[in-house]
């Protein structure tokens, strides 16, 4: 017997995080006071880009200079993250973290 979901669409099973990806991208985040903190030149501040990427099972945070060619590990990064979700609230609590600067480094997974 096949499931269905409420529409009455065959529903499909979970998505293997092994084989599941996603990115998101926040442009043009003014830093607070000390930036943000990268493995490669130690802090950056000023204009800054976000990029998250989220594949087997952790989310990867890259910071630039908003319109600059060069991407740097946030420290810290990667994340455990089990899903996309989860993923997607590690990108929003490093927009979060870029905002108020003090030298921000990756974030903590959420609690479950």
């Amino acid at each position: 017997m096949t499931e269905h979901d409420q529409s009455g669409r065959q529903a499909r099973p979970p998505a293997d995080p092994r084989t599941s990806w996603a990115t998101w991208t926040t442009q043009s985040i003014i830093s607070g006071p000390g930036g943000v903190t990268t493995a490669e030149v130690g802090p950056i501040s000023g204009d800054l880009t976000v990029h998250t990427t989220w594949v087997d099972g952790e989310a990867r945070l890259t910071v630039q200079y908003t319109g600059a060619l060069d991407w740097y590990t946030v420290s810290g990064s990667p994340v455990p993250a089990a899903d996309e979700i989860t993923a997607r609230a590690v990108h929003q609590a490093m927009v979060n973290g870029v905002k108020a600067g003090h030298g921000a480094v990756a974030p903590p997974p959420p609690a479950a």
